[in-house]
C-alpha cells in the first residue's frame, strides 16, 4: 500500500515538474485585462480597440484568436527568457515591414531594408520581450494589418498601435507558461 501511494505521489510531482512546452495554455485580452489559467494582469489595446476588420495603420488590435508564434528577446538587456515557444534573439538590424505592396510584408527583415518597416530594437524597452501573434502570417494579406504583438507596456498603459501589451513583470512569468499550441483570444 505504501510503494503505491509513493508512486502516486511521485508522477503526480512529475506532472507538475513538466515542461511548459508539454500543456500550451491559452490568453484571453478583454476589457484592459490579459487572463490565462491562475492569472490575470492590466494590459493595453490598440489606440483604435478592438476590430474585426483590422486594416493596416487603423491602430486597432485584430479581434478573434490567434496562435502564439515566436518569442523574441533583446539579448543585450536579457537573459534568453524561459519558454515552450520557439526563442530568437533580436538584432539591431531587425525590422518588420508593414507596407502592404512589399513581398516582405508582415515578415521579419534585415535592415537597411527598402520598404516602410518599423524596427524592433526600440530604446524604450517596448520589444525588448516581443510574442509574435499569429494575425495575419500565414499568408499575410496586404493592408490586413501586420505586427501584432503581445510586448512591453508602456509605464502608463497608453494604448498601442494594435498589439496587446503587459508589464514586464507580468510578460516575463506568462512566456514561462506559452508553449505551441497555445494561443490569445482578443475580444472587445
Amino acid at each position: 500500500m505504501a510503494l503505491t501511494r509513493r508512486l502516486v505521489l511521485a508522477s503526480s510531482l512529475a506532472a507538475l515538474a513538466m515542461p511548459a512546452a508539454a500543456r500550451p495554455i491559452d490568453l484571453v485580452y478583454t476589457g484592459g485585462r490579459l487572463t490565462w489559467p491562475g492569472g490575470k494582469a492590466r494590459a493595453a489595446c490598440g489606440r483604435g480597440g478592438v476590430r474585426t476588420d483590422k486594416r493596416e495603420g487603423d491602430g486597432a488590435s485584430p479581434a478573434g484568436t490567434f496562435p502564439l508564434l515566436q518569442v523574441y528577446y533583446r539579448p543585450d538587456r536579457l537573459q534568453p527568457p524561459q519558454t515552450g515557444l520557439p526563442l530568437a534573439p533580436l538584432q539591431s538590424n531587425h525590422g518588420w515591414v508593414d507596407d502592404p505592396a512589399d513581398p516582405q510584408y508582415n515578415r521579419l527583415v534585415t535592415l537597411p531594408y527598402p520598404a516602410h518597416h518599423e524596427e524592433m530594437w526600440r530604446e524604450d524597452g517596448l520589444y525588448d520581450l516581443v510574442v509574435l501573434i499569429g494575425y495575419n502570417t500565414d499568408p499575410p494579406v496586404p493592408g490586413r494589418g501586420s505586427a501584432i504583438f503581445l510586448h512591453i507596456a508602456r509605464p502608463d498603459f497608453r494604448p498601442t498601435d494594435g498589439c496587446i501589451a503587459v508589464a514586464r513583470e507580468v510578460l516575463l512569468p506568462v512566456l514561462a507558461l506559452l508553449a505551441p499550441g497555445g494561443r490569445i483570444t482578443i475580444q472587445a
